[in-house]
C-alpha cells in the first residue's frame, strides 16, 4: 500500500505529470527535461527524482548525464495502469502537447548539461 501512495504522490503535481509525458516520449536527461518545459535544472532535478524515489523511473549514466526512462520492464501492473491513464489523460491535453513539440528540438548539452549562450 505504501507504493501505491508513494505513485500518487508523485504523480499529484503538474510539473511531474508534464516530466512523464516526456519520458513516454523518449528517455530525457535534465537537461532535455529543462529546456522541454523551461524550468530551472533545480526544479527539474527534484521532480525527476520524486518520481524515481516513487518507482516510476529509472536512472542510468551516459558519461556526465543523468539520463532517465520509464521503468517498463521492473513496474508492478498497478504502475503501467497509472502510467497508460497519464499517457491517455495527457493524449489530447494542449500544454502536454506543446511540451513533446519542444522535446523534439532539445539538445544535451555541455558537460554539466547547463546551456551555453
Amino acid at each position: 500500500m505504501r507504493e501505491l501512495v508513494k505513485a500518487f504522490k508523485a504523480l499529484s503535481d503538474e510539473t511531474r505529470l508534464r516530466i512523464l509525458n516526456l519520458l513516454l516520449e523518449r528517455e530525457c536527461c535534465v537537461c532535455e527535461v529543462m529546456q522541454a518545459l523551461n524550468i530551472s535544472q533545480p526544479r527539474a532535478s527534484r521532480n525527476l527524482s520524486a518520481l524515481y524515489d516513487a518507482g516510476l523511473l529509472k536512472l542510468r549514466r551516459v558519461g556526465l548525464w543523468a539520463v532517465y526512462s520509464i521503468d517498463k520492464e521492473s513496474l508492478g501492473e498497478y504502475y503501467v495502469d497509472l502510467i497508460e491513464a497519464v499517457r491517455k489523460a495527457l493524449e489530447e491535453n494542449e500544454t502536454a502537447l506543446l511540451d513533446r513539440q519542444r522535446l523534439r528540438s532539445v539538445k544535451r548539452v555541455g558537460p554539466a548539461c547547463i546551456p551555453t549562450a
